[in-house]
C-alpha cells in the first residue's frame, strides 16, 4: 500500500537519521500515527497547517510503501470529505509499523 505523511523539518531530520527507513516515536501527547492515503490530502495538510504552524514555515510530503497484509488490520478513517482518508496506527504500534515499510521513505513535495 502506498501511503503519504506530511512532516515538518524536525520530523524529517529524524527520518533521515534512520536512513529514511523509519518514522520517529510519537510524543506522549500524540496517541496515534496517521499516514494518509493520497498525495492530494498530504499536500493539503503540509500547505495549510505544517507550513503555517511550524517555526521554520517548511512542510514536506513523504511517500512510502507498507506491506498490504499488514495494513489491512487498520480501518481506513475518513476525517472530512471523501479524500481525507487516514490509517490510525496506535503510537505503541509504530515500531512494528516501521518494520513493515518496504524500501525507503521518499520526500516527494516541499512547501514553504
Amino acid at each position: 500500500m502506498t501511503l503519504y505523511r506530511p512532516v515538518g523539518t524536525a520530523e524529517l531530520d529524524l527520518i533521515a537519521e534512520s536512513g529514511y527507513r523509519a518514522f520517529p516515536p510519537r510524543l506522549p501527547e500524540q496517541p496515534i500515527f496517521y499516514p494518509v492515503l493520497n498525495e492530494e490530502y498530504a499536500c493539503e495538510i503540509a500547505q495549510k497547517w505544517t507550513v503555517r504552524d511550524l517555526a521554520d514555515h517548511k512542510g514536506y510530503v513523504t511517500q512510502f510503501e507498507v506491506e498490504d497484509d499488514y495494513c489491512s488490520q487498520f480501518a481506513v478513517q475518513t476525517v472530512g470529505n471523501h479524500r481525507h482518508q487516514e490509517l490510525w496506527i496506535p503510537a505503541q504500534e509504530l515500531e512494528n509499523f516501521n518494520r513493515h515499510i518496504i524500501g525507503t521513505i521518499k520526500v516527494i513535495r516541499t512547501f514553504s
